[in-house]
């Protein structure tokens, strides 16, 4: 995986009409393709299912003003086929099963980016993002600089590469300020990511229940 930022770039920010709490993966959803030669299968619906081969993309939403406020997450996950362990700080060798992102931007930034595409948004240098990740071989509640780019963007370890299914609940606004220092501004967008290319491996994995507070 080679990403210049912390996460990759979607062509488009995709609006989102779900109102704070319960996020549907059924609309306001896209992929991004970052290779030419090959990506993950998504299926969008009730849950989010995902399928990599030897692949790496993402599926991004764009958050309302609603949900803006929201200072915690909480979701389900499983994993029936696991890439190895890898060691998530080194850059091109961060294989991992799933990562959920949580953008965020001071809110009188955000609110003048409301209408700007995906370019324009992660090229400003006051976003910041957690990413929390099935996958590496680091313990639980480690927080690791993003390789790709310090100061920006954060991976929080929840669990190590290995198949199964588990419930988790994160407090965005303690990670954030034990990555940052501060409180986070406005969460204004979720990406989720599969990540196979480096190892030559597969996924298959799902993401449910996804609920903003």
């Amino acid at each position: 995986m080679r990403f210049t930022l912390p996460i990759a770039v979607p062509a488009a920010l995709i609006a989102s009409t779900v109102l704070a709490g319960p996020v549907s993966f059924s609309s306001g959803w896209n992929e991004q393709r970052l290779s030419l030669f090959n990506s993950n299968d998504y299926s969008f619906g009730s849950s989010l299912g995902i399928v990599s081969e030897d692949a790496v993309s993402l599926a991004w939403a764009r958050l309302p003003r609603s949900e803006w406020g929201s200072r915690s997450a909480s979701w389900s996950w499983s994993v029936a086929q696991s890439v190895p362990a890898t060691d998530l700080r080194r850059k091109g060798g961060d294989d991992r099963n799933i990562s959920i992102y949580f953008v965020f931007l001071p809110e009188a930034v955000a609110a003048g980016l409301e209408g700007a595409n995906i370019r324009q948004l992660m090229g400003n240098r006051d976003v910041r993002i957690l990413q929390y990740v099935w996958g590496g071989n680091h313990g639980r509640g480690a927080i690791l600089g993003s390789p790709y780019a310090p100061g920006q963007g954060v991976t929080v370890a929840l669990r190590q590469a290995g198949t199964g299914a588990h419930s988790e609940s994160v407090d965005l606004a303690r990670d954030f300020q034990a990555a940052f220092g501060g409180a986070p501004g406005a969460l204004v967008g979720l990406a989720v990511s599969a990540d196979s290319d480096d190892t030559d491996s597969a996924i298959q994995a799902t993401v449910s229940g996804l609920t903003l507070r």
